[in-house]
């Protein structure tokens, strides 16, 4: 328990966590839930922001930037409280995280309030990885399940709730407190984990692997950057595309290519030896890739297409909210009876079977039909995204534990970016296909091709007036293209379950079996380190015989 014990060493502690756990934890998810609702708050305020500020042409990087920075820093995040502690590196990114609030909200012109927000997701990609990882070091291998469980809760019902804020705000408010709103809750946070936490030392030897962080950060740059502006600013075979696509690559490769060679790298590559890791982080790519890719669009398909009110169509996050808060928690205080291969198992075909019902609603089907099948697939997200972290957890070593949990993050994150992107070109693609087959080809060649179809319906629908049913085909049209998306979403989320029966079955260990699987990667690591200089020692060797001769 690396935070409670002050070092990395496998003895045991000498502070007793359960005293100090509870505050330590009520820190960190106040953190936790400032990073989540940010992703997603701004939305809902964007159009009195331009109202006041200007700058429509660069207004999407207040959502890309946030994004972007806190992709950057998740990975690294991980890696420093493995070597720093997870107190410095928490109190770090709640420093950000209110600082750039601040900024954001003082700002007098879009372009500071862009800044704004990039400091903010800078600080938030510090909280999510390591509370997260925190519960590892405070709880044994048998208690995480319920930690988790709810930390996986507070991730979905907070970005789930952040447009809702964002609008309650902006409506009673100025747009300025979606942002200083954030500082008391902040000030909170620290508060607790600052007084509570015991103190770390660094690593005295530790060597920090710069390049690596360099090479990452523009990989995963140039990654959101082309699902982002992908289809929509640029076209998907646009130079500026398909240069940032290979650019990617490239950084990829260098990445891998560093942490081969040095000392500490910044993501093991070993810990891809590990059949449930991998498994794990390709399970929740995968799972957000179906679930979050979707999530931009249920609410516009329930009101457009559906025929719900704006009201109760904004709600439509919080039955999937509730369906995933119910298994996440419940799984949690069972993992201990049942183990996390159950949850696993049955949580993919859970949320494919709900995302498919979505898909056969129709124009004018009843509110509660939706909060079902909303439910249903958040019963299924519950039980995977918390225990494929669990899973991982049980079987990583304390020195690992940062690195691995953001890791895993990061692929969620990764899933949930690139699934928004596919999704949207999948429901472009296929509304071109109903349009065709749904209305006259003299309408069909004046009219756009996208969901873009939406903002001029009623000037279409004028000038074609020996049309009486043009606007209801093209409704019909739009919302069997999200029909369509939720079947492939279906899909993808089924095939999670691949990813969860290659995780290893071990059941979770005792304090005395996670100690000794510290001590054994103690040893295993030192000899590794050892075996490295001496490969250094011998390649020096032989230059310097080399330059004698």
């Amino acid at each position: 328990m690396e935070n409670a014990n002050v070092t990395n060493a496998p003895s045991k502690p000498e502070i007793d966590v359960k005293k100090i756990r509870t505050p330590i934890m009520i820190g960190l998810i106040l953190g936790m839930l400032l990073a989540c609702i940010d992703g997603t708050v701004v939305g809902t305020s964007i159009p009195t922001i331009i109202e006041d500020l200007g700058g429509a042409e660069i207004y999407t990087w207040l959502i890309t930037i946030y994004l972007l920075a806190e992709t950057i820093t998740t990975p690294i995040a991980g890696k420093m409280s493995d070597i720093y502690g997870r107190k410095p590196v928490f109190l770090l990114g709640m420093i950000l995280f209110l600082g750039g609030s601040i900024f954001a909200g003082f700002s007098q012109n879009m372009e500071g309030l862009i800044i704004g927000r990039a400091v903010q997701g800078l600080g938030g990609g510090m909280l999510i990885p390591v509370a997260m990882a925190t519960v590892a070091d405070l709880y044994t291998p048998q208690e995480r399940g319920k930690m988790q469980g709810i930390l996986g809760a507070i991730f979905a019902i907070a970005s789930a709730i952040g447009p809702f804020i964002g609008g309650v705000i902006v409506d009673n408010a100025s747009w300025h407190w979606v942002f200083f709103v954030n500082i008391p809750i902040g000030i909170l946070a620290i508060a607790f984990t600052a007084i509570k936490f015991p103190k770390t030392h660094a690593e005295s030897n530790a060597k920090i692997d710069y390049l690596g962080m360099g090479a990452l950060s523009a990989f995963l740059a140039l990654l959101i950057m082309v699902v982002t502006f992908g289809g929509g600013t640029y076209p998907w075979g646009s130079f500026e595309i398909i240069g940032m696509s290979i650019a990617a690559i490239i950084f990829l490769g260098l990445f891998i290519y560093i942490e081969t060679r040095v000392e500490e790298p910044l993501v093991p590559l070993r810990l891809f030896r590990n059949r449930t890791f991998t498994a794990g982080s390709i399970g929740l790519l995968v799972m957000a890739l179906g679930l979050f890719g979707i999530l931009s669009y249920i609410a516009i398909y329930l009101q457009e297409y559906v025929g719900l009110s704006a009201t109760n169509s904004g709600a439509t996050l919080i039955p999937l909210t509730i369906g995933m808060t119910i298994t996440s928690v419940g799984s949690g205080f069972l993992l201990k009876k049942t183990g996390y291969m159950p949850w696993l198992i049955v949580g993919p075909p859970v949320s494919a079977l709900g995302l498919y019902l979505i898909s056969t609603l129709g124009m004018g089907s009843p509110q509660s039909d939706a909060s079902l099948y909303l439910i249903i697939a958040g019963l299924g997200m519950g039980c995977v995204m918390s225990n494929f972290i669990v899973a991982a957890q049980n079987i990583t070593p304390r020195r690992d534990m940062g690195v691995m949990t953001s890791t895993m993050s990061l692929f969620r994150s990764i899933g949930g970016t690139v699934g928004a992107a596919i999704i949207g070109t999948l429901i472009n693609n296929r509304i071109a296909i109903e349009l065709q087959q749904n209305i006259p080809a003299d309408v069909y060649n004046v009219v756009p091709h996208t969901t873009g179809i939406l903002d001029g319906l009623k000037e279409i629908v004028a000038l074609f007036p020996q049309y009486p049913t043009l606007e209801l085909d093209i409704m019909y049209s739009y919302g069997q293209s999200l029909s369509y998306a939720f079947v492939i979403c279906a899909i993808i989320v089924l095939c999670t379950i691949i990813a969860s029966l290659l995780v290893k079955r071990v059941p979770l260990k005792t304090d005395e079996e996670y100690e000794q699987l510290n001590l054994e990667a103690e040893q295993a690591h030192e000899e590794e380190v050892a075996r490295k200089r001496e490969r250094e020692i011998q390649k020096h060797n032989k230059h310097k015989d080399n330059g004698s001769i």
